[in-house]
């Protein structure tokens, strides 16, 4: 069983719209629910180009995105907290002997800051953690993905990830996992998901993972 981080698992996004609403303040922009959609799950090299385009600078998406994460690493050091249910999904799957991994399109110093104010880094569930910092493409490119399930010693097709945008899904489709997709806006589609449920805590997503049916809608 195989997490994505942002969104998912953790509500990191109040953090990263509080640093690129600032961020485009900085540079004269207002920042709008329609760039946090266009933004979400974007890995760092896509964001840029969105951010060259968006904030009129071109040429400079690198340095935006470096002063980008400066910014929600200082956000982050608030604490994130989780997504509703996903602490109760970690212990259910933990209790039943399930592998856990996390594949996460965010740096791995960014990943590892938010995983540790919720208490899930030192000694926590996940056997492997794979970041963007580890493999050549990330998603929605299937590396994440295909290294997760390297590192917990599964096929792809024996496990399932766990998804909230439309990169991240094609990621885990494309790798060959049995994909449940959890938007993070409630009306967002993510096309390739096997199941889609608008929680981590939906009795539907513990029954597919072959968990007792003890969530709720």
């Amino acid at each position: 069983m195989i997490f994505d981080n942002d969104g998912l698992l953790l509500d990191t996004e109040d953090a990263w719209t509080r640093a690129e609403t600032e961020l485009f303040a900085r540079h004269g922009h207002a920042f709008t629910m329609a760039h946090k959609r266009d933004l979400l799950g974007s890995s760092r090299a896509v964001a840029a180009a969105k951010l060259e385009r968006i904030l009129a600078a071109p040429g400079r998406g690198e340095a935006l995105m470096d002063e980008l994460h400066e910014l929600v690493m200082a956000e982050a050091l608030a604490g994130v907290p989780p997504r509703p249910g996903a602490l109760e999904l970690l212990a259910a799957l933990a209790d039943a002997g399930i592998p856990l991994g996390l594949a996460s399109n965010s740096a791995g110093e960014f990943v590892r800051r938010t995983l540790g104010s919720a208490g899930l880094l030192d000694g926590g569930p996940f056997a492997a953690i794979v970041t963007a910092d580890d493999v050549a493409r990330p998603k929605p490119a299937p590396d994440l993905y295909l290294e997760a399930c390297r590192l917990l010693g599964q096929a792809p097709g024996a496990c399932a990830a766990l998804e909230d945008s439309v990169p991240g899904v094609a990621a885990a489709a494309a790798a060959g996992l049995f994909v449940i997709g959890v938007p993070y806006f409630p009306d967002g589609e993510l096309p390739g998901a096997t199941l889609v449920a608008p929680s981590l805590a939906d009795a539907t997503v513990h029954a597919a993972l072959g968990l007792q049916a003890s969530a709720t809608h």
